[in-house]
């Protein structure tokens, strides 16, 4: 049969078959991850989605939690699930592996996940606190009243000032 392999997704693609593999599911970054990391997937998706309206989708290889910007990430690895949290500081805990700026207000914090029992405080509260910190970190301060600008007055006097030349 005529067709292609895709070189990113290793995926046969028949003639004339429309293909795009950057974009993809849920499902499909979770199929293949064992019974521990699916349940504690599970659990983490199930306590995000407690704390109220937000966008949950995949793209490329990670599962995104957004509301007006991404809070944080999911991204499933073979024997751990890889969470990006954004937070407004860096976090100092045995749970996170890695801590960096990622732009002049946020923290990326990187915390791996293993078992279903791990989601759990603190690291709970870090994403809850990432929820509600994300639309005051992406949000655009308030311009300030503009001033009335007051009239500078010279303390020398229109009489001593001296004469332009002609």
């Amino acid at each position: 049969m005529a067709g292609r392999e895709c070189y990113h997704c290793k995926q046969w693609i028949e003639e004339g078959e429309a293909h795009d593999c950057w974009t993809t599911s849920e499902a499909a970054l979770t199929r293949e991850l064992s019974e521990d990391l699916r349940e504690a997937w599970e659990r983490l998706r199930e306590t995000a989605a407690e704390f109220g309206d937000q966008r949950i989708y995949a793209s490329h290889n990670s599962i995104m939690f957004s509301r007006t910007s991404c809070y944080f990430f999911v991204r499933p690895k073979k024997s751990f699930l890889e969470v990006c949290v954004f937070l407004g500081r860096a976090l100092k805990s045995p749970h996170v592996r890695r801590s960096e700026p990622s732009s002049k207000t946020k923290f990326f914090n990187i915390i791996q996940i293993r078992h279903r029992d791990q989601v759990e405080a603190p690291i709970t509260d870090w994403l809850r606190e990432a929820y509600a910190l994300s639309d005051a970190l992406t949000a655009k301060p308030t311009p300030k009243p503009a001033r009335a600008k007051k009239k500078v007055v010279s303390s020398r006097s229109a009489s001593s000032r001296p004469r332009p030349r002609r």
